[in-house]
């Protein structure tokens, strides 16, 4: 017997990842400045959080782990494209951004989703993407300055946030197909199994010197010191697999338009945490124009007509 959606769990799951994904993008920082490359921290988040999702469900609902031979291309292609690749831009970006200005970046996603059913797949969208389009630019020409030629942000850094988007767009477009015949918790899990095993062969492990994790890491905030492998730990478990556990939990009591436009308040948070453990202070400009791209954001996300042959349930969002 399906229970009744409540929705104030949904709320208080949403908001819980988007803050565990929030407090993540400085965590990650940490461990990028200590010294460890973005192609080897993705390669950590991404294996870790496959092993974890997988040892779960193994011991939970092993039947849930079939695939059928014609999974596996669409599902090689979703976890390298939308998990793999939105994860390292993203490691690019905050790693030459202030947190809060990549994540503005790579959550335009949205709005390109609702560009590409608009003018690609001819979907019916409603007139708003239009405002969420015009919203979303100005917005970055706020947070880029641009009229002082956009010197207070590195070119690699931005252009990596919105390859970012792209990827993370091609993640919330497959993965909307891929619920059709598969539940939200394995897609997500042999996703991370893909990008995992992507990242073993581009960053191969027998090259990773892993003394570097023993190495002792300053946290500004308290004057703390801690092991580089407490925070990819961190990253693993309280940054990917416990906001995706909660993503999930939140769709039988939230619509997806709801449960993305509540998860839009991640950049908020991560702007927060950033800006108290590494002082990363963003102008008023830049305030400005993450606000104007987050309404954007919001209006873009209920741009899109509902379209009856595609499922209510959607995989846990990768943004951060």
């Amino acid at each position: 017997m399906r229970r009744a959606p409540r929705p104030a769990v949904g709320y208080a799951a949403t908001i819980g990842a988007a803050a565990l994904f929030g407090v993540n993008g400085t965590v990650s920082t940490l461990a990028l400045d200590a010294g460890l490359p973005p192609t080897r921290l993705t390669a950590l988040r991404c294996l870790g959080a496959a092993l974890g999702l997988l040892a779960v469900l193994a011991v939970t609902s092993p039947r849930r782990l079939r695939l059928r031979p014609r999974e596996v291309p669409f599902l090689v292609v979703f976890g390298i494209v939308g998990v793999a690749g939105s994860q390292f831009l993203y490691y690019v970006a905050i790693a030459r951004l202030p947190v809060g200005i990549a994540l503005v970046f790579e959550m335009t996603a949205p709005v390109l989703v609702a560009l590409y059913v608009r003018v690609v797949r001819r979907e019916r969208v409603r007139g708003r993407l239009w405002v969420a389009l015009a919203l979303s630019l100005a917005g970055l020409a706020l947070v880029a300055e641009i009229w002082s030629g956009g010197g207070s942000l590195n070119p690699l850094g931005v252009a990596a946030g919105l390859a970012a988007a792209l990827c993370l767009s091609v993640y919330y477009l497959m993965g909307q197909r891929g619920t059709a015949t598969r539940d939200p918790v394995t897609l997500t899990c042999w996703s991370f199994v893909a990008a995992g095993l992507f990242w073993s062969v581009v960053a191969p492990w027998w090259r990773f010197d892993a003394g570097i994790l023993a190495q002792r890491v300053r946290v500004p905030v308290g004057g703390l010191h801690a092991p580089l492998w407490t925070l990819v730990l961190w990253i693993v478990v309280l940054g990917a697999i416990v906001p995706f556990w909660l993503s999930i939990a939140a769709l039988p009591h939230l619509s997806p338009t709801t449960a993305g436009l509540v998860a839009t308040v991640e950049p908020v948070f991560a702007s927060v945490v950033a800006w108290i453990v590494l002082g990363q202070v963003l102008s008023a400009w830049q305030v400005a124009g993450g606000v104007v791209v987050l309404a954007g954001i919001g209006l873009a996300q209920t741009a899109r007509a509902p379209a009856p042959d595609l499922p209510a349930e959607m995989p846990a969002p990768v943004s951060a």
